[in-house]
């Protein structure tokens, strides 16, 4: 990794910010979740709010991939794109199951403080499931049941996309052209 690039750094110091920028990205992402006023009812405007943030997750998302696609350096961009996205998705779960726990003290084997949310989410989405914190009230369930699919849809198609951009954007910038898809003879 010697060298300058286009903005006439050295490429040291590009991949040096880019890793900043994310890791401090990611560290206000933690601290809004321990800072934000998560003290609200279960009730329809706190599914929309959840509705909400996975769509603005998906958003992220695309915005990344396009960003992808136009970076002079696709690999440092993915590499943000997944380093602060899949914090972004945690967050929003964590925050969920905060307040359906303190607004259902019985929807987990334990009382959940923001830690513990941050915990259960980790642990649910890299199906590690220590077992030591389990949902039990029908709400939970539903929810963990959610964040289980989006997390092994999450994990699919951002590998997908974010690897599949990084090899558009490679590709492009090379002057080689990109592979072209295989058309199905299924018919």
């Amino acid at each position: 990794m010697t060298g300058t690039v286009a903005t006439g750094l050295p490429m040291r110091r590009v991949v040096a910010g880019s890793l900043l920028r994310s890791a401090v990205t990611s560290a206000v992402l933690l601290v809004l979740y321990y800072d934000a006023p998560l003290n609200r009812p279960l009730d329809g405007v706190t599914g929309v709010l959840f509705l909400a943030a996975l769509a603005l997750f998906v958003g992220f998302i695309a915005f990344q991939v396009r960003g992808i696609l136009r970076s002079a350096h696709p690999r440092l961009q993915a590499f943000r794109a997944v380093a602060v996205g899949l914090p972004l998705l945690w967050v929003v779960f964590a925050s969920t199951y905060w307040i359906v726990a303190a607004e259902q003290p019985g929807a987990f084997t334990e009382p959940l403080d923001r830690t513990d949310g941050l915990y259960f989410t980790v642990t649910v989405f890299t199906t590690v499931g220590f077992g030591d914190i389990a949902a039990t009230s029908e709400l939970a369930r539903v929810l963990v049941t959610i964040q289980m699919l989006v997390g092994l849809v999450t994990v699919g198609v951002l590998a997908k996309l974010v690897l599949g951009a990084v090899q558009v954007a490679v590709a492009r910038r090379d002057g080689v052209p990109a592979a072209a898809p295989v058309p199905d003879e299924t018919v």
